[in-house]
């Protein structure tokens, strides 16, 4: 990648390890890049001896090289969170493995957990750790930014970091707690009758039932659809299209 000149910020146990210093055994190699820039990405390593395959044309490819995946991850499955040149340019200078590289800034790691929700997996935990190994000294306004009008999934994070951690309620800052919470306490008592399920955004699986057998609205289908919409998107891999190096043709 550095080679190509493809700009990218590594994210997965590397970036966790960084920002909290728990270490995780792991063959994967995570990496954040820009939708328009995934193609060229998995045509550099596939003529590097890598099998790449593009499991979901909105978020993630794969590389594999033996044992090794590479996973090329451009935003998160529901489309709500995608990257842009903001987050390339906030990722820090780094070496892994004897390699110069850079990694994904704190807020952003943070960020780009809050809708990792599902039953199989969530990553509440890991942005408890984030906000209690850095005690907070986060860049707030940067993951307020992300999450946008998506703001109380951030706010949910949050008060599971304050049930973990009660005595460190501070590492969030006094004004956040009270934007935030005059927003839901606003929202509460001056309901919208016409607000939109949102249940597809958290997990499509655990409310497919609400979807499928009960009509109601599919977001994350609406902002998936939107996404590969997208101009940038023209050049984007597509479904399952499986890449192989010509050495490992012959």
């Amino acid at each position: 990648m550095n080679e190509r000149g493809i700009p990218y910020a590594v994210a997965g146990a590397f970036a966790l390890q960084k920002y909290t210093g728990i270490r995780r055994l792991t063959k994967d190699l995570d990496l954040f890049l820009k939708p328009e820039d995934v193609s060229a990405a998995l045509d550099h390593l596939c003529k590097k001896g890598f099998r790449c395959e593009t499991l979901d044309p909105v978020w993630l490819s794969k590389a594999r090289r033996g044992e090794y995946f590479v996973d090329l991850i451009s935003g998160m499955s529901n489309a709500v969170i995608m990257v842009d040149d903001t987050w390339i340019q906030r990722a820090q200078p780094t070496v892994i493995a004897g390699v110069q590289s850079q990694i994904l800034s704190a807020e952003d790691l943070l960020a780009s957990k809050l809708f990792v929700t599902r039953r199989e997996r969530f990553d509440g935990a890991d942005i408890a750790h984030i906000i209690y190994r850095t005690k907070g000294r986060l860049e707030w306004e940067r993951i307020l930014e992300i999450a946008c009008e998506n703001w109380e999934i951030l706010l949910w994070s949050l008060m599971l970091f304050r049930y973990v951690y009660p005595a460190h309620t501070d590492y969030v800052p006094a004004p956040l707690w009270q934007d935030l919470l005059s927003r839901y306490m606003h929202l509460v008592q001056h309901p919208n009758p016409n607000a939109p399920f949102r249940g597809s955004l958290v997990d499509e699986n655990i409310f497919a039932i609400d979807v499928k057998e009960w009509g109601l609205e599919n977001l994350q289908s609406e902002y998936r659809t939107r996404h590969l919409r997208k101009p940038s998107m023209k050049q984007a891999p597509k479904l399952g299209v499986v890449r192989k190096s010509a050495k490992a043709r012959i």
